[in-house]
């Protein structure tokens, strides 16, 4: 095995949490992972009180919650073990026994065929902690949470206990109550809703229906941002249990190539800072549900639309001929540098007001969003008090606040996980959501405001239409 290529096993092995999903997170440019602070001004985004006995170490938008897989794939990147004993004084020993405990996590963790709901990030969340807590005591467990959640946000230059102040998101023009509407070049993705938007200049001018990471895999928060579109990626298999279970067709650490039919991350895939990526190569099926291992997932016509799209906004051009070209020769791995990285802001935004109606959407990640509060904060936000309701409109509104406050399995977020870590965490991916998944409510005060509802929405299904219909044609 040569040199390059060890060091590409060495890299990817980095990103054990997205390969089942296709999800890798090689990157041309390494400064592409340092993202900024997040932009976000809706009320939903702010950590919300929870059940679960596990304290929030760093109180802002971007907290994300780290479970024993995440954590393994941070230890697969060559300096975080040295900087956990230098930046945390952990021992030799303490970093050992983490690493063994999430190494057995993740090992334990195994994806099947059977749509059934095991688990959620609430337990998987309480179970890492207790295991931390058990092997370096809750002090050190609780700094490590906060120096994993800097990792993940990109930002390692402050301490570990450290605080950070988000950056106000832009303002909408004056007499225009449209919260959470970006005024600049921007992708935003709401998890929660299945949505990703493309906004120029405070016009929303594409919508696409995606799927979203696992559960035990969320999709994180905050201000990231893509330089650079990879046409015809190539995977390479890290050495994990579920990578060997297609009928022995794919090994750890050799290279699947571009253009093969084992490649998972389809004609495209963009960095968007460790550990996601937006890529093609799911099923329509896939969209509006749970499809990668941290990642935003399109269909690969969808993802080949998005990529001209993205491209325009980075400043270049790439045509249809350039894809048409690229396609052809799927075999060869392009990758084309933006002249201006694209920002990307990932929200997790349960209650949103959109063209004139409040959104309650599942809190399919168990985040405590759905409360009586936020649904308060992001109604006055408006200039709308649940007061001012009419009671039967109210109770339609607690109604539905109730009823998305359930988790992907459809457990109440009020409903307690103790005692079901051990048992349940890391038993098996939690591939589907139960029940509903929205409630729209259409509120007269709120009408002509809000967030913008999808433009030339691509739902994956018509995208795979048009070119069934291309290739017939050919």
């Amino acid at each position: 095995m040569d040199k390059s290529l060890r060091s590409m096993i060495g890299f990817v092995a980095f990103v054990v949490l997205l390969v089942g999903a296709g999800c890798v997170t090689e990157s041309p440019n390494p400064t592409a992972n340092k993202a900024t602070q997040p932009a976000n001004t809706n009320a939903t985004s702010a950590p919300a009180a929870t059940t679960a006995p596990v304290p929030v170490i760093i109180a802002t938008p971007n907290t994300q919650p780290v479970t024993l897989p995440v954590l393994d794939a941070f230890f697969a990147q060559e300096n975080f073990a040295a900087e956990l004993k230098s930046k945390l004084q952990l021992t030799d020993q303490q970093v050992n026994e983490l690493k063994n405990i999430a190494r057995q996590e993740t090992s334990r963790l195994r994806e099947s065929n059977r749509d059934e709901y095991s688990g959620k990030t609430t337990v998987a969340r309480e179970d890492a902690y207790a295991k931390s807590k058990a092997a370096i005591g809750e002090a050190k467990t609780q700094e490590l949470i906060a120096f994993v959640n800097e990792r993940w946000n990109g930002d390692v230059t402050q301490p570990a206990t450290a605080s950070v102040t988000p950056t106000p998101a832009p303002r909408p023009p004056a007499g225009v109550i449209a919260v959470g509407v970006p005024n600049d070049k921007r992708v935003v993705v709401n998890a929660p809703a299945f949505r990703m938007d493309l906004f120029e200049d405070g016009q929303l001018i594409k919508s696409y229906k995606i799927g979203i990471g696992y559960p035990e895999f969320p999709l994180p928060k905050g201000m990231r941002k893509a330089d650079t579109i990879i046409f015809n990626p190539t995977w390479t298999p890290p050495d994990e249990p579920w990578v060997e279970s297609r009928g022995g067709k794919v090994k750890v650490g050799e290279r699947v190539g571009a253009g093969d039919k084992l490649n998972p991350l389809g004609p495209v895939k963009i960095p968007i800072g460790l550990p996601s990526l937006i890529h093609g190569g799911k099923a329509p099926a896939k969209l509006g549900g749970f499809a990668s291992h941290g990642c935003v997932g399109l269909t690969s016509p969808q993802v080949q639309d998005f990529a001209k799209r993205l491209a325009q906004l980075g400043g270049i051009e790439i045509s249809d001929e350039q894809i048409a070209e690229y396609q052809k020769n799927k075999t060869e791995t392009r990758p084309v540098k933006l002249s201006k990285a694209v920002p990307i802001e990932l929200r997790y935004e349960t209650i949103t007001v959109e063209d004139g109606k409040l959104h309650i959407y599942r809190d399919v990640y168990d985040r405590g969003t759905n409360t009586e509060e936020n649904l308060n904060n992001v109604l006055q936000s408006y200039g709308v008090t649940l007061d001012q309701l009419t009671e039967p409109k109210r109770a339609e509104v607690m109604r539905g606040l109730g009823q998305m406050a359930r988790d992907a399995g459809g457990k109440s977020a009020t409903q307690t996980t103790r005692g079901k870590a051990n048992n349940n965490a890391g038993a098996k991916v939690t591939r589907t959501i139960k029940g509903v998944k929205e409630v729209a409510v259409a509120i007269p005060a709120l009408r002509g405001k809000g967030y913008p509802a999808p433009v030339d929405l691509d739902t994956g299904v018509a995208s795979t239409k048009t070119a069934a219909h291309s290739r017939r044609r050919r």
